[in-house]
């Protein structure tokens, strides 16, 4: 299936993807007013079904996103969870997917600003796999980027327009050769990559940003942390120097679309001994939890065929 014969949803229906255009006056394209949440969907070939993942979370920070941009969504997070369900079925999906949410400002004028203007809301999904293509770990580098600051762009809430920020470190990154890049704060903590929260293990504890350093609140992030603890791993939220890196025993990133995905190198540097069992066992778990086959995470998965 291509994207252009795909269905979508907008402005309270279903729609072929090719019938929906936006104007090149589309406040949301001149000025960035919008905000999104990536959802992961995983088919499970032995049961014959796609669990989405984590669909309450994902629609509850995407409300609270809009909320900060003057914006409300046209539907409660109970009937968006409908409304995704129905979409996939309507792509008959038999594959992983990536599912992309998202409210904009949607009115066609000049003039910078968030109240009365215009919004729309629009669903669409397309089949997804690796977000990045590397088997042996990732090669990152620190980026002369640093990550918003909420005091001048809302870090916590997924602005399509704050992107530029991660746009601006993963070209640096790939352009210098490396495969994805850490961001720090403006204090010159660790903050997060491109698109992802960062962890490292140190003498068997798992480190993670606290909110502070101006992180998305990732419901990843949030995952990991319990599988950790259940693997009684301690787990502690705290500001990360970036020196901190280099001599770390295990570093990974977290998110929706690359889910964990371990680290081999910062700044040239290799981290430990590239095992890295503390991470192999969460993403051991991650898989299992994600594509059904753990059942005390079945609260967190919306099988789209039921």
């Amino acid at each position: 299936m291509s994207l252009q014969s795909s269905i979508i949803y907008t402005k309270g229906d279903f729609h072929p993807y090719d019938s929906m255009k936006v104007g090149l006056l589309t406040h949301a394209l001149q000025y960035g007013t919008g905000c999104f949440e990536g959802v992961r969907g995983f088919w499970n070939d032995e049961q014959h079904e796609l669990f989405l993942l984590d669909l309450k979370e994902h629609y509850d920070r995407l409300a609270a996103s809009a909320r900060i941009l003057f914006m409300t969504l046209p539907h409660t997070t109970d009937e968006l969870i409908q409304i995704t369900k129905e979409l996939v079925r309507r792509n008959d999906f038999r594959t992983n997917i990536y599912l992309r949410p998202f409210i904009f400002k949607s009115a066609e004028e000049i003039g910078v600003r968030l109240h009365d203007v215009a919004d729309q809301f629009a669903l669409i999904a397309v089949p997804f796999g690796r977000y990045v293509n590397v088997d042996n770990g990732l090669r990152v580098c620190t980026s002369a980027w640093r990550r918003i600051d909420d005091a001048t762009t809302p870090a916590r809430a997924k602005v399509t327009g704050a992107y530029i920020n991660s746009a601006l470190a993963k070209s640096e990154a790939l352009l210098g050769g490396f495969d994805e890049a850490i961001m720090l704060s403006a204090d010159g903590h660790v903050s997060e990559g491109s698109a992802e929260n960062i962890f490292m293990v140190r003498r068997g504890v798992l480190y993670t940003p606290d909110c502070s350093q101006n992180i998305l609140e990732g419901v990843t992030r949030r995952t990991v942390m319990e599988l950790a603890r259940e693997l009684g791993i301690e787990v502690v939220e705290r500001a990360i120097d970036r020196t901190e890196l280099f001599v770390a025993e295990e570093i990974f990133f977290t998110g929706t679309a690359i889910g964990i995905e371990p680290v081999a190198s910062v700044d040239h540097r290799q981290i430990g001994s590239g095992e890295n069992p503390i991470t192999q066992q969460l993403i051991s778990r991650y898989n299992d939890a994600v594509y059904g086959r753990n059942p005390a995470f079945a609260t967190r998965l919306t099988p789209a065929y039921v």
